[in-house]
């Protein structure tokens, strides 16, 4: 028999009514003491995890045409064409794709320093509903196997969670996609990249990631998303990727939330150089 409460709300009585306003009057509440703030300027908007007009119109979003195998926009190819960049030719990554939601800029960095070092885990739902379209693009849901980028466990005893994690929570809620948090380890405590050159800081990564032992069973057939932040220079997105190839998944691709591209820090190659998905920077606020 159907409980009074649920009655209630199925025939619009009066407690069910009631219930409804009081929500209401609750959030009226809410908005009018802590009001939803832009997660770029934190200047009040009309909806929680929404950008102001300013914040999102200076937001870049990476597409064709760009590298088949990083991303990395090509303005001078052809939409469409499928080629890769030279750093791709002369050195193939292991990964299949690697798209981003947005570029690398003031806006995107705000988003991912608050999420990562001031506790905004609130972003990751933005964050997710931005990268949810790339990710429809990357292939089926059905197939997919989200594999968040693993912290350290000494890293994630102090930080208390992954940001990565959390994203991919949030895209496997939005999209319907699987996700393991498990299925890929890291083994290794890396020092931070930031401003360490491009050999550098693929030997610090290097042997970082391993596979958890039944990982050929979890990744039979599927194609693995490496998920995580920011994609700089991709030392620790290759070293994972290398390491998610040993599963003989069907494929692998990477999906962040910003790109680093020259044209969203203009040219800045000091700022380049500090940034990976290990920025070990703190951020408050």
């Amino acid at each position: 028999m159907a409980s009074a409460t649920g009655d209630a709300k199925k025939t619009g009585a009066p407690g069910g009514v009631a219930l409804r306003l009081v929500r209401a009057a609750a959030r009226v509440i809410v908005d009018y003491a802590l009001p939803p703030r832009c997660p770029g300027c934190g200047t009040v908007v009309g909806e929680d995890r929404q950008f102001c007009l300013a914040c999102w119109s200076s937001l870049d979003f990476p597409g064709d045409p760009c590298c088949a195998s990083c991303s990395l926009p090509l303005p001078s190819a052809m939409p469409g064409e499928r080629i890769q960049c030279g750093a791709c030719l002369a050195d193939p990554p292991p990964f299949d794709g690697a798209p981003a939601a947005v570029a690398y800029g003031p806006v995107a960095r705000t988003v991912a320093l608050r999420l990562k070092y001031g506790r905004r885990t609130g972003h990751a739902r933005l964050m997710a509903r931005l990268m949810a379209r790339q990710l429809a693009a990357l292939g089926p849901a059905e197939l997919m196997l989200l594999v968040p980028v693993p912290l350290h466990r000494w890293r994630l005893w102090s930080r208390g969670f992954n940001q990565a994690g959390l994203v991919a929570d949030e895209l496997a809620r939005l999209t319907g996609a699987p996700r393991d948090h498990h299925l890929l380890r890291r083994v290794k405590a890396t020092a931070p990249l930031r401003g360490k050159g491009r050999r550098e800081r693929e030997r610090v990564v290097a042997g970082a990631f391993a596979l958890a032992a039944d990982a050929r069973v979890r990744a039979a057939g599927r194609h693995l998303v490496l998920i995580d932040d920011v994609h700089a220079s991709g030392a620790t997105l290759r070293a994972a990727a290398r390491a998610l190839r040993r599963s003989g998944a069907a494929r692998v691709s990477s999906l962040t939330w910003a790109r680093v591209v020259p044209d969203a820090i203009t040219g800045n190659e000091i700022d380049i150089a500090s940034l990976d998905s290990d920025m070990d920077q703190r951020m408050t606020g």
